[in-house]
């Protein structure tokens, strides 16, 4: 395979599907964009009409069929990530999908079921934080031992505030705030903590400003604290009400050190002086902070397919983030600790 590009075939042309699209088409490694699929026909003739994708399905069954392709990238809705993962799979193509793998560890737990019968394919899913240049250093760091020993993980998620309401319309099938939001959090805080065993979650949460969200038990601003085997700790914060921008932080506090990432939502270098103050550009959103994790997380999954190197994520990662975020979100509703 290595000697070969690897032909891709992607599910999904919304907002993140056309950028993991481009990349595709342009700017990754060793892959080619060989086919699309939508159930929407504009989205197809963008894909004919930017990106020259000939080969254009408005169903995965019909791209599943097409025997050039080796892999799926699934940028799909939510609910249906699961079923589409093991279809991916049972035609014998490699699938990066787009967390939450599911809403339900139970159905996390069937696709990782299929995974292990389909072993010689990769099965990736989407946590791109993991990619991002930051992040991998404040890891490195971890591993070398610059913080002695790590114990608490402080990590949060916040975007800005969209007064059109479009998350609240999400909410009902998004899993709720921890689910759609801190479920990034989470993978990262069990990947600096060295994959730890959650066993305790307490959440709260409050809503500020967006009163639709009480219809389906969600919030627009959460915090959790979860309890892991042998002393460590994580705590969240999911908002999404920030006034200036998008604000994605993470906080790691080890035995002889402490390290911090993304501290200020700086947009960049730049400090500006006025008679208002001091003050610097933020961040408008996660496509902004995470654009070069995005790129970089395909070129992992590509180098993975191609055998060029070992896949960095498994599914089960996906599944003790659901596992997390559900106790999460139940903590929230009942007002009560949660045991996993």
């Amino acid at each position: 395979m290595a000697s070969h590009l690897l032909n891709v075939g992607i599910a999904g042309l919304g907002r993140l599907g056309k950028r993991h699209a481009e990349q595709l088409a342009r700017n990754t490694p060793g892959a080619r964009l060989l086919a699309a699929c939508s159930p929407v026909a504009a989205e197809l003739d963008w894909a004919r009409s930017e990106l020259g994708v000939t080969r254009c399905h408005d169903t995965l069954d019909a791209m599943l069929a097409d025997p050039d392709i080796h892999a799926i990238v699934l940028v799909t809705p939510t609910t249906l990530h699961a079923d589409q993962t093991t279809a991916c799979l049972r035609a014998g193509k490699h699938v990066f999908v787009e967390k939450p793998l599911s809403l339900d560890v139970a159905t996390c737990e069937a696709v990782e079921a299929v995974a292990k019968e389909h072993h010689g394919l990769v099965a990736m899913v989407g946590f791109v934080r993991r990619f991002d240049p930051s992040y991998a250093e404040a890891k490195a760091a971890i591993d070398r031992g610059d913080l002695g020993k790590p114990f608490l993980v402080r990590s949060q998620t916040c975007d800005q505030n969209d007064e059109s309401g479009f998350f609240v319309r999400f909410a009902e099938s998004s899993g709720g705030i921890f689910m759609d939001c801190s479920v990034h959090d989470i993978d990262l805080a069990r990947w600096m903590l060295g994959n730890p065993k959650a066993t305790r979650v307490f959440a709260s949460g409050t809503i500020a400003l967006h009163p639709g969200l009480a219809a389906c038990g969600d919030v627009d601003n959460g915090m959790a604290i979860v309890e892991f085997e042998g002393g460590q700790r994580a705590v969240f914060y999911a908002s999404r009400t920030m006034p200036h921008g998008h604000e994605t932080t993470t906080e790691v506090i080890g035995t002889t050190g402490t390290l911090q990432v993304g501290v200020g939502a700086h947009l960049s270098r730049v400090q500006y002086r006025n008679a208002y103050g001091v003050g610097h550009r933020a961040l408008p959103d996660f496509f902004a902070r995470f654009g070069d994790a995005f790129r970089l997380e395909m070129d992992a999954f590509v180098a993975a397919c191609r055998g060029e190197r070992p896949s960095p994520l498994t599914l089960n990662d996906a599944t003790e983030a659901t596992r997390i975020g559900q106790a999460m979100t139940r903590s929230l509703q009942s007002g009560n600790a949660e045991s996993l």
